[in-house]
């Protein structure tokens, strides 16, 4: 079994934009190994951490890795889209600083059987809950030549999409497709040679399209973000760390309405609908990681951080 690790991405300026040390509730939406949960515990000597995450194996981690701070520090076995019903079961309405650390773990990646690397050999799975009934076995095998198309365009950006799901369908009549290897060869060959040559793996979009999609990631992430927000008393902040141009879209549009919430013509002399602003953008350009950073943590790479202040 791999260690679970969590290399906390953008710590300094993650807990420079959340500030602990003002005290009161906080959350890491997207607890995984506990690595920014951690930073935030030791600076915040008056209050309360709450870490949500789905999967089982990183409560289990993180809470052992947290252990130290006691009762500061609660886990919580759920999806954060959840938020604001999983809090209020512990009685929480209201709370100072939100993280969301989005996309997939470095543990789940780096643990062969979970099945969300193409560069092992594992069972066709990318559930980040285990008690999920979709797996990435039922989308490469179940979905329609449509559906998949649909998918590997839409989550994953690949512009091959259609030629990538002829294949699999084409593979899946001779046999079932079970094995992470056997859908990455799929792909790449189904991929021309020119566009195989350079860059990262060919394979990379469409396991990123399966696994958003068993995951449910991008499905009601704006509901997500925006109940969040509600969540934030006032002078609390959010902050979200993207790590593709899709999540990274909803973020900003979410975050824009939230400063610029009006619906009136521009060009009317007075606003009439009545919408005020209620949050702050804190972070008028997405903070990126230094060169220092990508240099000991290269998975950093495609990330961004964006963060709000609740007025």
């Amino acid at each position: 079994m791999t260690q679970f690790h969590h290399i906390p991405i953008m710590l300094k300026e993650v807990l420079e934009l959340l500030a602990p040390e003002r005290g009161g509730i906080f959350v890491d939406g997207t607890l995984g190994g506990g690595g920014h949960s951690e930073g935030i515990l030791k600076r915040l000597t008056d209050g309360r951490l709450y870490g949500i995450d789905r999967d089982g194996e990183a409560i289990a981690a993180a809470s052992e890795r947290l252990k130290p701070f006691g009762d500061k520090f609660k886990a919580i076995r759920g999806n954060f889209f959840d938020m604001k019903s999983l809090l209020a079961n512990e009685g929480v309405t209201g709370v100072e600083g939100i993280l969301l650390d989005l996309g997939v773990s470095s543990y789940q990646l780096d643990t062969p059987e979970r099945g969300f690397s193409y560069h092992e050999e594992a069972p066709l799975d990318m559930r980040m809950d285990d008690r999920a009934r979709l797996s990435a076995y039922d989308v490469v095998n179940g979905y329609s030549h449509g559906e998949l198309t649909r998918i590997i365009r839409d989550y994953g950006e690949e512009r091959y999409a259609a030629k990538v799901a002829s294949a699999i369908v084409r593979e899946r009549e001779r046999e079932p497709i079970n094995s992470t290897t056997k859908l990455a060869d799929i792909i790449k060959y189904a991929i021309p040679a020119a566009n195989r040559r350079e860059g990262p793996h060919p394979a990379r979009r469409t396991f990123q399209a399966i696994r958003i999609e068993v995951n449910g990631e991008l499905a009601e992430l704006d509901k997500a973000i925006r109940g969040a927000h509600d969540l934030l008393n006032p002078g609390g902040v959010m902050a979200v760390i993207t790590f593709h141009s899709l999540e990274d879209r909803i973020v900003k549009q979410a975050f824009k309405i939230f400063e610029h919430p009006c619906t009136c013509d521009p060009k009317a002399p007075i606003c009439t609908c009545g919408k005020k602003p209620t949050a702050e953008i804190l972070t008028k350009k997405p903070i990126v990681p230094d060169a220092d950073e990508l240099e000991y943590n290269p998975r950093s790479r495609s990330s961004k951080l964006r963060a709000i202040k609740k007025l």
